[in-house]
């Protein structure tokens, strides 16, 4: 089955008491049993809930695994995947990642004894010689937020199946579109399903996606047991939102290469990244394990000030300054002072992101409406 026609079918059944097309909202608490322990599957929500089971037999589809689980958020459900770990261990990251999961990994769990370690791992070299017997797991973000960094899913997978290490990919700025590393050789998929899933930036929700079952009971065991599960509503919204992935996708990556091709020629736009830009470090490797290069992209200005950089973040008309991304709408962001404010400066400004980095998550509006927009607020 092609991926348009599987995105639109995945987790769909007919509703067999009504005949009802669409998943129906299962907005119940608990479910009447005909004896103790004697129930039809369904025993209380925080378990398990009918619409959250089709969306996550959708969710399992739509990435190619055979298990997933939802979550309240993308950072609950990173949560879930770290609580798999014990005092001791230590994980391999990036060190360019979204701030959440920074914040996630530094103030929540290193105080429980688990070691990060925030590495370059656009370096096949780099992750190996970080690994030791105390690695448990390599957490990538590909492409990164927000310098949109590539890893080589495939080559770190080689690495960590050997060593019978976890390897977890955030696949949020891809999407199941445009990437599918449990193919590569991921354990673990992770989304921010608020983001380009849910596509409408109406709901937050987080998944993840794996293929082995006895790795499933383990965070199946952890989201039951601690209970960051999304609500029935949520669950049908990003059903929804899965429909129109494909057509919202190719908007997206339409109007993203067009934008960062029209930054690239502006005279007054320092450095743009973005991985479809044959100059890219890791060009070649985005070009072999995405199917398009996405809506997101960071720039710099000329005159890379803060001032300067301020004030195109508050002249933008059609985009709009806001945290999060992916949804149809376009957006307009400032790392240093939002997404990423979590991470401190010191190590920001050495991984490369720096105070006047903008970050633009591109929406599926009119190409030359955005860029006419852009154009007027750089100025």
């Amino acid at each position: 089955m092609k991926l348009a026609t599987k995105l639109i079918h995945a987790g769909a059944e007919p509703d067999p008491s009504t005949g009802a097309i669409m998943t129906p909202i299962y907005q119940t608490s608990t479910f009447v049993q005909s004896a103790p322990g004697k129930n039809k599957g369904y025993e209380y929500a925080r378990s398990q809930n009918p619409t959250r089971k089709a969306l996550e037999d959708a969710l399992a589809v739509v990435e190619n695994g055979k298990y997933a689980l939802a979550f309240s958020s993308g950072v609950a459900a990173t949560d879930a995947v770290i609580k798999l770990l014990q005092p001791g261990d230590e994980v391999i990251a990036a060190n360019d990642m979204y701030g959440g999961t920074y914040r996630l990994f530094t103030k929540v769990f290193e105080k429980f004894g688990i070691v990060f370690k925030y590495i370059d791992t656009t370096n096949y070299n780099n992750v190996a010689a970080a690994i030791n017997s105390k690695t448990k797991l390599i957490w990538l973000e590909t492409p990164t937020n927000p310098l949109m960094n590539i890893t080589d899913i495939a080559a770190i997978a080689e690495i960590t199946k050997k060593k019978n290490i976890l390897l977890a990919v955030d696949n949020t700025f891809a999407s199941p579109y445009l990437q599918n590393p449990l193919d590569l050789g991921a354990d673990i998929v992770m989304h921010s399903v608020t983001k380009y899933l849910g596509g409408h930036s109406d709901v937050i929700q987080g998944c993840l996606v794996m293929n082995e079952k006895e790795l499933r009971e383990k965070l199946y065991f952890i989201q039951k047991s601690c209970g960051a599960v999304p609500g029935p509503m949520d669950c049908f919204l990003v059903l929804r939102g899965i429909k129109t992935l494909h057509v919202r996708m190719e908007r997206h990556c339409q109007n993203g290469e067009k934008i960062a091709h029209w930054l690239r020629n502006n005279s007054k736009v320092g450095k743009v990244y973005w991985p479809g830009f044959e100059d890219h470090p890791n060009y070649n490797i985005a070009k072999k394990q995405m199917r398009g290069f996405g809506g997101m992209l960071s720039f710099t200005l000329k005159d890379d000030s803060i001032e300067n950089a301020m004030r195109v973040l508050s002249s933008t008309k059609i985009f709009s300054l806001a945290e999060s991304l992916g949804g149809v709408e376009s957006l307009i962001n400032h790392p240093a002072s939002m997404t990423h404010a979590s991470i401190p400066r010191e190590e920001r400004i050495k991984n490369g992101l720096t105070d006047s980095l903008i970050r633009l998550s591109v929406g599926i509006e009119d190409a030359d409406d955005l860029i006419e927009d852009l154009k007027q607020a750089i100025g």
